[in-house]
C-alpha cells in the first residue's frame, strides 16, 4: 500500500429518492457539511423526482452484498465491512491504487448492473441517488469505529424507511 493513501474509505451511497436535500434526518450540504431538516426543500425536490421510490427488498440486498464481495475479491481489494440497507449501502473497502470516488463509482457500476440483471423493474431508471459519500480512514482506531458504525450502529438507528 502506497503511504499516501488512507488506510481504507468508508463509502455510503443512497437509493434514488431516498435522502433528499432538506431531509427530516439531517443531511449534507456538498459546500456547508450537514444541514438541519428543511421540509420545504425536501418536499420541492420529492415533488421533482422522475421515478418511484423503489427500496431494497431482502433478495435485492443479498444480491448488492454478494456482488460486492465478488467485485473486491476480484479488483483485489481488502473488504473490511459491506452493509446493504433498504435505502442504502455501507461498504469499507481498501482500494489500493484507487481514490474513494472511483471506488465508489465502481461499487455502485457493478451494483447497479446485477440488480437490473436480476430485476427488471430497475431497468431504464436509475437505482441510485447521484454520487454519494466517501471519506478516507487513515488509523486503526478510525477504522473500527467505521465498521462498528456500517454495521451494528446501523441495524440499531432504524434509518431503512424513506
Amino acid at each position: 500500500m502506497n503511504l499516501d493513501e488512507p488506510l481504507a474509505y468508508f463509502i455510503t451511497f443512497t437509493v434514488y429518492g431516498t435522502f433528499l436535500q432538506g431531509d427530516a434526518r439531517w443531511w449534507r450540504s456538498r459546500n456547508e457539511g450537514v444541514r438541519t431538516p428543511q421540509p420545504f426543500l425536501e418536499q420541492w425536490h420529492r415533488d421533482r423526482l422522475n421515478h418511484d421510490v423503489l427500496l431494497l427488498d431482502e433478495n435485492q440486498r443479498a444480491a448488492v452484498d454478494v456482488e460486492i464481495h465478488r467485485f473486491c475479491e476480484f479488483r483485489g481489494w481488502k473488504l473490511w465491512k459491506v452493509n446493504p440497507r433498504s435505502n442504502h449501502v455501507h461498504v469499507v473497502v481498501t482500494a489500493s491504487g484507487y481514490n474513494g470516488a472511483k471506488a465508489r463509482n465502481q461499487i455502485k457500476a457493478n451494483c447497479t448492473r446485477v440488480l437490473r440483471e436480476g430485476w427488471p423493474i430497475f431497468i431504464d431508471r436509475p437505482i441510485w441517488s447521484v454520487g454519494g459519500d466517501w471519506k478516507c480512514v487513515n488509523n486503526e482506531e478510525d477504522l473500527e469505529a467505521v465498521i462498528l458504525y456500517a454495521g451494528e450502529i446501523q441495524d440499531r438507528k432504524g434509518r431503512d424507511a424513506p
